[in-house]
């Protein structure tokens, strides 16, 4: 299936489709309810404000309204300063920066310095509010900060929100090689989310992206396989578990925790994890290859052969032939 997991539930989407044609008639007022309706759920809180990107992205004349109408609204603001990252990062491309040219790299960095200051107004609004400073987080990445100034900003964002998923997951690319940090300082904030995540949150998920950076880069890094490695993985799996099914992350989290557990031969786990999948196969690691239903079907077998599981319902003398 061309999709990573089962469509969202009814209400969910009803409510996604109510919000979009809202704002596609000017109206604000139902963007600015959908995203309180998640209260303090931070991470809830940024997946809602995200379709809010994502629509004024298209059309934000219903957003400028908002603004004008609602000056000192830390939601409208945050959505905007939003805005500002990702035309900044649509300016310099997502190649690395030996590739994209001076001129190019100058606007990009100008856009940052604005995504900044508009992020920095936002966080004035609401001081509890951890979105404004998601998107510092990611700005802070573009403009190269040192890592005292960026542990300053991290820092602001952990204390409203110590477990907020894409607060990690930007925090993570700062750390990695190809930015500001090496493979060693990523894999200890990977570890480090893991271990931390609460029950219910899906942040365990932050060190398969690591694992992913790693994997882009073959001639100068190489997966961990130790037994605590392994380990991780289980813990992850575990961790998975406690996340309510219908989180709209959770599907394309476990099929990359599916893929690397067959990397590690963890075959059991990862099998389980594949019985909880189902058909759908329309996300990373398999839309990598040029028949994801393929890659998909392919590692889940390897995982269904050499999981002990089948190997004892096969030589249990339950079979047909016992």
């Amino acid at each position: 299936m061309e999709h990573a997991g089962p469509p969202l539930p009814p209400d969910r989407a009803k409510a996604i489709d109510a919000v979009a044609h809202a704002a596609g008639s000017g109206d604000w007022r139902s963007a600015a309810s959908y995203v309180e309706g998640a209260g303090r759920d931070w991470d809830e809180r940024w997946s809602r404000l995200e379709l809010l990107v994502h629509l004024a992205d298209k059309d934000d004349a219903w957003l400028r309204d908002w603004r004008a109408a609602e000056p000192k609204d830390c939601v409208a603001a945050t959505v905007h300063a939003q805005l500002l990252l990702q035309g900044a990062w649509s300016v310099r491309g997502t190649g690395y920066a030996h590739t994209v040219s001076p001129d190019l790299m100058s606007r990009f960095r100008a856009l940052l310095r604005e995504t900044m200051d508009a992020a920095e107004k936002a966080a004035t609004l609401d001081a509890d509010d951890p979105g404004p400073w998601v998107v510092m987080i990611t700005a802070a990445r573009g403009l190269r900060f040192e890592h005292d100034r960026f542990q300053r900003v991290w820092l602001e964002l952990f204390k409203r929100a110590p477990h907020h998923y894409m607060g990690h997951r930007q925090a993570l690319e700062y750390w990695c090689a190809k930015w500001a940090g090496s493979h060693k300082l990523m894999m200890d904030f990977a570890e480090r989310a893991v271990h931390r995540a609460p029950a219910g949150s899906p942040l365990a998920g932050i060190y398969l992206h690591a694992l992913d950076e790693l994997a882009s880069r073959p001639r100068d890094a190489t997966l961990p396989s130790t037994p605590a490695a392994k380990e991780m993985l289980e813990s992850i799996a575990h961790s998975f578990d406690q996340v309510i099914d219908d989180y709209e992350r959770l599907p394309r989290l476990r099929h990359l925790l599916a893929h690397y557990l067959v990397e590690a031969q963890c075959y059991d786990t990862a099998l389980e994890q594949f019985r909880r999948l189902g058909p759908w196969c329309g996300a990373e690691p398999w839309t990598r290859h040029r028949s994801p239903a393929r890659a998909f079907d392919l590692t889940r077998g390897i995982a269904a052969r050499r999981s002990r599981q089948v190997v004892e319902a096969d030589t249990s003398g339950n079979g047909p032939n016992g």
